[in-house]
């Protein structure tokens, strides 16, 4: 018989770099790992041989119980593929095709179950750029942008000017007024001066200027210059992209971290905040971190909730192609990360 033909099997498993092939037990708990579920998950064998498997799913898919109900599948079955989002040990995301394979003995009882899982992320993303959705949401994305610009313009050179007009007459009124009148006149001028600067502060979340003509960047540290430090807050931005993302993509990340910044402003009771942009699997991962009071509540149940802001921030990165977390604990800050694709979309 050939020598080939006794080849180890193990060695062969070991030498496999490019699919995640381990075993877990029958309750889902990890019991052998190798090279390639290193490369793609992240974690060296020492550190999740004997771990539950649902840690490599997103917290809302565990919380639904999705990796008890693919393992039964996978044990009535037989057998169970999937496709969606998986987490790695840094807590970034990627697409993964996943087989689950029940192994049983001679005697037909379970011993447990193989698990192969393949990184998809880049061939999804390019698809995604290709297909009609990617097509829809450019034009959707620049559609929306549009229409703020116009709303934006609107407020900025009618409503707000009438208001600046409203303004000098009443301080004219008060310097002519009775004493007893003129008092009145200057505290709702004083309303209507507030009033426009809540316009003001409108148009310029609308439209913030910088990032059509500047970049995504460029735009980014404009707007925490005039909003965040604004606020009092101290900031550091810092990037690594390999080239400025298409307009869709770069206004999708900006609406994102906007929301996120808002978040820290109004609620965080924070001093300093982070913003970080790094190229990774033909996209960008983006992180908004504070110091400032966290919170213990499940970001699921915030959205329950109708927390709109979440909701927001949700919708867009998964509208996108890309994918949403937020982290936090009570005293610790939070961290708002996602992911979206940035491969450009060649018209047809």
């Amino acid at each position: 018989m050939p020598e080939y033909e006794h080849v180890d099997l193990n060695l062969l498993i070991q030498c496999v770099v490019d699919y995640a092939i381990f075993m877990l037990d029958p309750t889902g708990h990890v019991v052998s790992w190798n090279p390639g579920a290193q490369r793609i998950k992240g974690y060296r064998a020492e550190e999740i041989i004997g771990r539950h498997f649902s840690v490599f799913y997103p917290p809302q898919e565990v919380t639904a119980g999705k990796p008890d109900r693919e393992l039964a599948t996978a044990t009535v079955e037989g057998r169970l593929e999937d496709e969606g989002w998986r987490v790695r040990k840094d807590g970034t995301r990627f697409w993964a095709n996943v087989i689950i394979t029940a192994l049983y003995d001679e005697a037909g009882h379970l011993r447990g179950f193989g698990k192969v899982t393949r990184d998809m992320t880049e061939r999804r993303t390019v698809e995604r750029a290709l297909d009609e959705r990617g097509q829809l949401l450019a034009h959707l994305v620049q559609a929306q942008e549009m229409e703020r610009r116009r709303i934006a313009w609107d407020v900025h050179d009618d409503t707000i000017q009438s208001m600046v007009a409203v303004g000098m007459r009443l301080q004219l009124l008060a310097t002519k007024a009775p004493a007893e009148h003129a008092d009145a006149l200057l505290r709702l001028n004083e309303t209507v001066n507030a009033s426009i600067g809540r316009l003001r502060n409108l148009t310029f979340r609308l439209h913030p200027p910088g990032i059509d003509s500047d970049g995504m960047v460029q735009g980014l540290s404009s707007y925490l210059d005039q909003v965040v430090v604004g606020a009092g807050l101290t900031y550091e931005l810092t990037h690594d992209l390999d080239a400025e993302p298409p307009s869709e993509t770069a206004i999708t990340i900006f609406r994102i971290c906007q929301e996120a910044l808002t978040n820290v402003r109004k609620h965080a009771r924070a001093s300093a905040v982070k913003v970080s942009l790094t190229s990774a699997d033909q996209g960008v991962y983006v992180r908004v971190t504070d110091d400032g009071v966290g919170f213990a509540e499940q970001v699921d149940s915030q959205v329950k909730r109708g927390h709109f802001g979440l909701i927001e921030m949700r919708q867009r990165a998964e509208v996108a192609g890309g994918w949403w977390n937020i982290r936090s604990e009570p005293g610790s800050g939070a961290s708002v990360e996602f992911w979206v694709p940035a491969v450009r979309r060649e018209a047809p």
